[in-house]
């Protein structure tokens, strides 16, 4: 998760539009695959593949902060931006990791919950742009180091 250094004008706007694109998205989603039995089985699958992933590739620490299971050391190609969420667990390569960026990593658990196997569908929809993806815009994009702080 690299800061962007100036975000471009008028990204607010854009990020608010995105946000709303996806809630009406999700009112199109039937009840049954949110929040239910059906989410947590898909959420509980990315709790698998998360720790498999990192189990596989993880050459540094490993350890459980908060709902988080942070797995360190991971080769750069082995996960997007500067870590990424699946399920439970925070993958991510050597950089220290801040009380913020698990704040933000945190609310992609609470995501993946809600979701489950929606989860990976949804967010390719949202794009790879964390200024456009309601994922990363919900989850915080200061906390996340996507925009310096003060800019939300």
């Amino acid at each position: 998760m690299s800061p962007i250094a100036v975000p471009p004008h008028g990204w607010q706007e854009r990020a608010q539009r995105a946000v709303a694109k996806g809630q009406l998205i999700d009112a199109f989603i039937p009840g049954i695959l949110l929040d239910s039995a059906f989410s947590r089985l898909g959420y509980w699958y990315a709790c698998a593949l998360g720790w498999a992933w990192g189990t596989i590739w993880s050459t540094g620490k490993v350890e459980k902060r908060g709902e988080l299971w942070v797995f360190r050391g991971l080769p750069r190609w082995a996960f997007p931006r500067g870590g990424v969420c699946i399920g439970h667990c925070y993958l991510t390569g050597s950089a220290y990791v801040t009380a913020r960026v698990l704040r933000h990593e945190a609310i992609h658990v609470a995501q993946w919950q809600r979701y489950g196997f929606l989860m990976p569908l949804l967010s390719a929809i949202s794009g790879r742009d964390p200024l456009q993806n309601r994922f990363e815009i919900e989850a915080g994009l200061e906390d996340g180091n996507y925009v310096p702080r003060g800019t939300e």
